[in-house]
């Protein structure tokens, strides 16, 4: 699965690394989180038929049809294999796909009743994109929210020491395709949702102070010697 993050890289490389066009979220907007945690506002790429747009949703999808909110606390991951299928996520899988941008995730190995969290981030440094659903939802007193849901996958390599589950992370060749809302072969969408090359990762433990989502600085993501 995937519950824990960070993006911390600046603004303006932010717009031209994902070629954005045009932006919802001002740049002082856009502060380093150290520790992105489910039901906040998290930044997200999405794209109008035409360009890709730069905005905020909330984690944790709230299908359309939802009675309340508090069911997008059950929802912050999908299958991959799945979600095409699932009343929750089929429409959005079709029509309303988006990139999650961050630069490292966050994950926790168990050995015996010991959880150790992990890091995990390109060896480059760079930022990436999780793939992701989003939807919108309206509550009874008319209030819209726009809310999201990051695709799991299994395993590459490196994450299989730590977890049954990783993010999909997406090549950047394979962006693009993903946001395009014209493309509705479910088939070829989930042909892009492999795991993410090993080769290209690193991990290594951090401090256990990640494990509440109040702390939020830059120490978080230290690699324990």
């Amino acid at each position: 699965m995937c519950g824990r993050y960070s993006l911390f890289t600046d603004y303006s490389i932010l717009l031209e690394r994902f070629d954005i066009a045009a932006s919802a979220a001002d740049a002082e907007d856009v502060i380093p989180n150290y520790n992105v945690a489910p039901s906040q506002q998290i930044l997200a790429v999405v794209n109008d038929g035409a360009k890709n747009r730069l905005g905020t949703l909330k984690w944790g999808l709230i299908p359309p049809w939802a009675k309340e909110a508090k069911i997008g606390y059950k929802m912050i991951n999908a299958r991959a294999e799945t979600a095409s299928e699932k009343p929750s996520f089929r429409n959005a899988f079709k029509k309303k796909r988006c990139l999650i941008v961050a630069d490292a995730f966050y994950e926790w190995r168990k050995e015996g009743k010991e959880k150790t969290p992990m890091l995990i981030k390109m060896k480059s440094g760079e930022p990436f994109a999780f793939a992701g659903l989003w939807e919108s939802w309206k509550s009874e007193n008319g209030e819209t929210v726009h809310s999201c849901t990051i695709l799991t996958t299994a395993p590459n390599r490196l994450m299989a020491s730590i977890h049954d589950r990783m993010p999909v992370i997406l090549p950047k060749e394979a962006e693009s395709i993903w946001l395009d809302p014209k493309v509705e072969d479910v088939e070829f969408l989930q042909g892009l949702l492999q795991p993410f090359d090993d080769a290209a990762m690193e991990a290594y433990e951090v401090s256990a102070a990640v494990n509440s989502p109040k702390n939020n600085y830059p120490e978080l993501m230290k690699k324990l010697v």
